[in-house]
């Protein structure tokens, strides 16, 4: 294609049953986005919530590639509405390329909007500054460091441990920069606390309850970097589910408890579930054996593809099938150098890994792969996978639901293109609404 309008426009028209809001949103996901800097924030001291780095960068470049934006952050998410294509309102996580071919920037009445190929395509909306992140905790720590919201709000992210055992070359899972993103936050500065303290924790959901008066919050997650050991004397399910544990003595039935944590035997799985976790994410991260074993090294050595599976299938006895949710990291299906070569391969494999888990009755969702240029698969691949996977896999995502009867998954708000709130994919804008949402 000549350009990313004509190359967006045709898979519109080849796709007509895949959203086009979606469209839009696949190719920022993959590619990224570069800011004006009359679009950037004021940082934790403006108006517009601040991009807070909850776990990996899902940048194209390093903070100090990104020239302001590394310096006055942009902003958390976007909301694209109207344009030419008459937009529904779409929630897009920020992901910074200062090279690529869309713009958020200002007009001369000051209003911002998306362009492509130099033309304005889109009124842009920034979240506002939510009140619980004016407060400090008692020590000083900002509720965004502590424990951050994304999805215009609907989900608490606690990224309790910031780093991961799998560590370098030889376990690192290849897409994957959370060892890097620490490192980056640590060298520039910034607060980026490794192994987040319970009680701090507590403290900034106080505040977050107290202020989120019209209770935006919904669900809150449990995540960080895998446990192949211990972390303060502790093994994985007891290190993630002690944080648990405190919400629900202290906030009863507040918000819905996800965990996202290795595919882990049964008893261990138990324990999450006696902590008070509703939903469990046990990411099988690619479908292909072969992408299994030499993209997630770590994975394959500690667990094995196969039992990996195994223990997926096995913790719906704990949380029954529709409470598992396990991600894939949607697009290193096609990067090189061990990928496959065309996109009906890669559509081919992944349907056949969804097809596996939803006839158990187990809803997979899935994370649009951002090529972060620190990662070895970033750096062989900077322009990701090709938007045309990103829409067929949508296509073919939605048929197979269709195919076991399956309906979106809780835990991730409403679907629909227009009230979808999932933010790193759109998975959820491309499923049937259920209902109008008010805006």
């Amino acid at each position: 294609m000549d350009s990313r309008t004509a190359l967006v426009e045709d898979l519109m028209e080849r796709f007509p049953n895949v959203p086009r809001e979606a469209v839009f949103k696949e190719d920022l996901l993959r590619g990224g986005v570069a800011f004006d800097p009359s679009a950037l924030s004021d940082n934790e001291d403006g108006e517009v919530k601040p991009k807070s780095y909850f776990i990996f960068s899902f940048d194209h470049g390093t903070l100090p590639e990104l020239g302001e934006a590394a310096l006055r952050r942009p902003p958390e998410e976007i909301i694209l509405t109207g344009g030419p294509y008459d937009l529904r309102r779409t929630v897009v996580s920020v992901r910074v390329n200062p090279s690529s071919p869309y713009r958020v920037a200002a007009d001369e009445h000051n209003q911002l909007g998306l362009y492509l190929d130099g033309k304005r395509i889109s009124d842009v909306g920034v979240p506002p500054m939510p009140e619980y992140y004016r407060h400090k905790l008692a020590n000083g720590k900002s509720v965004m460091e502590v424990a951050p919201t994304i999805q215009w709000g609907y989900l608490i992210y606690l990224t309790a441990f910031r780093v991961c055992q799998y560590f370098g070359a030889k376990e690192e899972c290849q897409y994957c920069d959370i060892n890097h993103n620490w490192r980056q936050h640590k060298a520039a500065g910034r607060p980026y606390t490794g192994v987040k303290d319970v009680d701090e924790v507590l403290e900034a959901l106080e505040i977050i309850d107290k202020y989120d008066t019209a209770k935006i919050s919904t669900a809150y997650t449990l995540t960080g970097g895998a446990i192949t050991s211990k972390v303060q004397g502790l093994d994985e399910a007891d290190f993630y589910g002690r944080y648990a544990k405190a919400i629900e003595e202290h906030f009863p039935g507040r918000w819905i408890g996800k965990v996202v944590a290795q595919a882990l035997p049964k008893p261990d799985v138990q324990r999450f579930k006696d902590y008070g976790v509703q939903i469990y994410h046990p990411n099988f991260e690619v479908w292909d054996e072969y992408l299994f074993k030499m993209y997630c090294p770590g994975k394959e050595r500690y667990v094995g593809r196969d039992e990996w599976h195994r223990r997926i299938l096995d913790s719906t006895d704990v949380f029954g099938a529709r409470n598992v949710i396990p991600n894939f990291v949607a697009g290193v299906e096609m990067a090189e150098p061990f990928g496959f070569k065309t996109v009906d391969e890669a559509i081919a494999s992944t349907t056949e890994g969804l097809r596996f888990f939803m006839s158990h009755g187990i809803t997979p969702r899935f994370t649009t792969w951002c090529p972060e240029p620190t990662t070895p698969l970033g750096k062989a691949n900077p322009q990701g996978a090709p938007l045309e996977y990103h829409i067929r896999l949508l296509q073919a995502y939605r048929q197979t639901m269709d195919d076991f009867g399956l309906s979106s998954p809780p835990g991730y708000g409403p679907p629909g293109a227009g009230n979808a709130v999932f933010s790193v994919s759109s998975f959820m804008d491309s499923l049937p609404a259920d209902a109008p949402v008010e805006v």
